[in-house]
């Protein structure tokens, strides 16, 4: 085939004859002018097409032009201000290669579901295009900051045997004749052994919850990145999840400045999220709740409302810290300044998101972190090897977990998380 160009590399190429291969958008006619509007996946492009220039043909081809037809376009580059990218192209020969007949997604109006249903057509639209691109950024923001700081990404297994959250949340499978496995909540118990090794690691990866939740910010399966730090308390924990929030904003901000406005996202709270973060303890943000007139007592988790009431009062993330031990996860280290507590935090993102972190300092007792097992009633055979990081030279370590289709969500300022992923899995969602 033809050298072939992208619509991206168009504003380097005014004056020159090119052939760009893409999909119809729109089309339009005058009679003796047309226009196609075009899309390659790197941009936007106008098309326009001259009855007299083009060969009779093309002309015919462009009469059969319908949304999504896949076509072969040659023509010049001319600058145009007012034009995406500031080009377009006057066209000289123009080739359907793929028809595209009665596309269901049409530029009406369609509900929610009959566009998930059609979800691998609906990726095509500039709104999902966007919001795949600022995860895009997001994604690759992550790898930077980590690599930047000499983090080592570790690779933790997706079917696994330890369980590091509720077990009422766990998708099982037979694995072969050693009983059950189970579909990886977290990473977070190998990067600790990681952490012995390699100081500074992360994973980076798919997790699953079978929670039966039909929220705007839940999905079945989701992408988590867990950083772990040998010698890193609570506190400096926090610090680091302040200093990779306000990375992965900013970057978004800078480097996807187009696809946020094409979702029409107001970046002026985005531009606030800057360290240091508003900390509270859990203690007093019940109070603060109660004060508000929340509906909550001490010794209960924060549930959705009582996170997005609380998240109003700030204008950046808020960290709240040192939750009820009986509410949170069996490997948080206890507080010693009060045992009915955990050396933990979760960090709230403001304008309605909720939680895009949970972190803590782990428990480096071995005896502590035994008793917790039992009372737990996990398998303490399936934790001998985490045990034994407690046996084998224990160390003071933290780390947390940030889940990426939150966090995309909050920065596209979109209303559902299931936007932010390719193709969402919830609760009555398989395929596509």
């Amino acid at each position: 085939m033809p050298a072939l160009h992208r619509i991206e590399d168009l504003p380097r190429l005014v004056g020159q004859s090119v052939l760009i291969r893409g999909w119809v958008m729109t089309t339009r006619s005058s009679g003796k002018i047309a226009f196609v509007a075009l899309r390659d996946g790197t941009g936007y492009l106008q098309v326009v097409l001259s009855k007299k220039d083009v060969p009779e043909a093309a002309w015919t081809a462009f009469g059969t032009l319908t949304q999504e037809t896949s076509v072969e376009i040659t023509g010049a580059v001319r600058a145009d201000a007012r034009a995406p990218g500031g080009v377009e192209l006057t066209a000289q020969d123009l080739t359907v290669l793929g028809p595209s007949p009665d596309y269901p997604i049409t530029p009406k109006e369609h509900g929610t579901a009959f566009l998930f249903e059609h979800r691998h057509l609906w990726l095509r639209s500039r709104r999902q295009v966007a919001i795949a691109r600022v995860r895009h950024e997001v994604v690759q923001a992550i790898r930077d900051f980590f690599y930047e700081r000499h983090f080592t990404l570790v690779d933790t297994p997706i079917l696994t045997g330890s369980i590091g959250e509720h077990a009422g949340t766990l998708f099982a499978t037979d694995y072969f004749d050693l009983g059950k496995a189970y579909l990886a909540q977290t990473g977070q118990l190998y990067v600790e052994a990681a952490a012995a090794a390699l100081g500074k690691v992360y994973c980076f990866g798919p997790t699953f919850r079978a929670e039966k939740s039909k929220t705007r910010r839940h999905l079945t399966e989701f992408w988590m990145v867990e950083p772990e730090v040998a010698w890193n308390d609570s506190e400096a924990n926090m610090t680091l999840q302040e200093d990779f929030v306000s990375y992965m904003v900013a970057r978004s901000i800078e480097r996807r400045k187009a696809e946020l406005a094409e979702l029409e996202r107001d970046v002026t709270p985005l531009a606030a999220v800057q360290p240091p973060f508003p900390r509270i303890s859990y203690t007093d943000a019940v109070a603060k709740l109660q004060a508000l007139g929340a509906d909550i007592m001490w010794g209960q988790d924060l549930g959705g409302e009582a996170e997005t009431l609380l998240a109003k009062q700030y204008d950046r993330p808020v960290m709240v810290f040192n939750y009820p031990k009986a509410v949170k996860a069996f490997y948080m280290k206890e507080n010693p300044a009060d045992p009915r507590t955990v050396l933990n935090n979760d960090m709230l993102a403001p304008e309605g998101y909720g939680e895009i972190i949970g972190g803590s300092q782990r428990e480096d007792d071995y005896d502590k972190l035994l008793t917790r097992i039992r009372a737990e009633k996990l398998p303490e055979d399936a934790y001998s090897w985490y045990l034994d990081l407690r046996k084998y030279g224990t160390f003071v370590h933290s780390g947390f977990g940030l889940g990426v289709e939150r966090t995309v969500a909050w920065i596209c300022g979109i209303p559902h998380i299931r936007e932010a992923i390719a193709f969402p899995r919830t609760l009555y969602k398989l395929w596509p």
